[in-house]
């Protein structure tokens, strides 16, 4: 991995694509311990995390469905501070396990204005599965259940994760150079 530029920013390797596996799957094995008995309904937030659900989604041995929402509160390497939803839910979640799919859990806001939404839908339980939670940036407290890696406040960008919609494809994670 090297130093990569992506629209006017430079960013430095920061996490490795087998770094990234090795962690998918220890959360996939604990998912598949956790739900072994249980057809949970995952819910991967677009459209970041469809990378890490899919490979998520590749390791799992139980009898599970995914469906998609989409919700959005960046622009640019900035938080917009509002979420927007552009795909809603459309599947049945009463009395159902729930498994939110999220790539990033950076000040807990977008997953904060939208459990309430789900929880009204009287869901059985609900987890959260991220591959990276920014636990010094939270500012709205989210309780992640299943965690990739905690990383510092810095803006990073690959495995799904982009700067202005490029960088989406660099199969590893790599941070915005200082």
């Amino acid at each position: 991995m090297s130093v990569i530029h992506v629209h006017d920013k430079q960013f430095h390797p920061f996490l490795s694509p087998g770094q990234i596996q090795d962690r998918v799957a220890s959360i996939a094995a604990a998912l598949n311990k956790d739900y072994e008995s249980k057809k949970p309904l995952f819910i991967a937030i677009l459209n970041g995390s469809f990378m890490f659900a899919a490979d998520l989604f590749k390791r799992l041995t139980i009898e599970t469905e995914i469906c998609f929402i989409k919700l959005a509160s960046y622009k640019g390497s900035r938080s917009t501070g509002h979420v927007i939803t552009a795909i809603g839910l459309d599947n049945d979640i009463i009395g159902r396990d729930v498994v939110i799919i999220e790539d990033i859990v950076d000040t807990g806001k977008t997953l904060h204005e939208f459990l309430p939404q789900l929880y009204h839908q009287q869901p059985s339980s609900v987890r959260i599965a991220t591959l990276l939670h920014k636990s010094e940036a939270t500012v709205f407290p989210v309780k992640v259940d299943y965690l990739g890696f905690d990383i510092p406040d810095k803006f990073v960008i690959g495995y799904g994760l982009d700067y202005d919609g490029l960088g989406r494809n660099i199969p590893g994670i790599y941070k915005l150079a200082e």
